[in-house]
C-alpha cells in the first residue's frame, strides 16, 4: 500500500516537471538512468561477492564469530569488523539478514550494522584531509559509543 502511494507520488512529481521544464527533466533522466547503469554493475558484484562468502563460509563460522553463545567476543568481533569493512548499506542490512538467518545473535548482528553505518576507519584518512584530525576522531568516537548503546538496547529488548 504504502509502496504504490510512494510511486503515485514521484510519478506525480515527474510529470509535474515534465510539463514545467521538459528539456530539464528529460536530461535529470538520462543523467539518472546513466548513473544506474554505472552502479548496477558495482551492486551485482557486490551481491555475487556476498553470495559467494556465503556458500564457501559456513553456517558453523559464522556461528562461531556472531553466533547466540559467541557472548561479548562476538560483539566486539562484530563491532571490530564493521569498523574497518567498507559496505553500502544495500548490501549491509541484506548481509545482517543472512548472517541471523545462518544463526548469528542479534546483538552481534547489531554491532556489525551499526559499526559498518557509523565508524570509518577506512576512510578516515579522508575524513582528516576534509574536517580535520579532531572532528574525523570524535565522529569516529561518538560513532564507536553509538553503536555499543545500540548494542547494549538490542541485547535488552530481544
Amino acid at each position: 500500500m504504502l509502496n504504490g502511494f510512494l510511486y503515485f507520488v514521484v510519478l506525480f512529481f515527474l510529470l509535474f516537471s515534465l510539463v514545467k521544464d521538459g528539456k530539464k527533466t528529460k536530461m535529470a533522466l538520462k543523467k539518472a538512468w546513466k548513473s544506474m547503469m554505472k552502479n548496477i554493475m558495482m551492486i551485482m558484484g557486490m551481491m555475487i561477492l556476498m553470495g559467494v562468502v556465503f556458500k564457501v563460509i559456513d553456517p558453523e563460522t559464522i556461528g562461531s564469530f556472531f553466533g547466540k553463545e559467541s557472548g561479548l567476543f562476538g560483539i566486539f568481533a562484530g563491532l571490530g569488523i564493521g569498523s574497518f569493512a567498507f559496505i553500502p548499506s544495500f548490501i549491509a542490512f541484506p548481509l545482517g539478514a543472512q548472517l541471523i538467518e545462518n544463526g548469528a545473535g542479534y546483538p552481534q548482528v547489531a554491532g556489525f550494522i551499526s559499526s559498518l553505518m557509523g565508524v570509518g576507519l577506512i576512510s578516515i584518512t579522508m575524513e582528516v584531509e576534509y574536517f580535520g584530525k579532531q572532528a574525523a576522531i570524535t565522529r569516529n568516537a561518538f560513532a564507536v559509543l553509538a553503536s555499543v548503546v545500540f548494542v547494549v538496547l538490542v541485547g535488552v529488548i530481544i
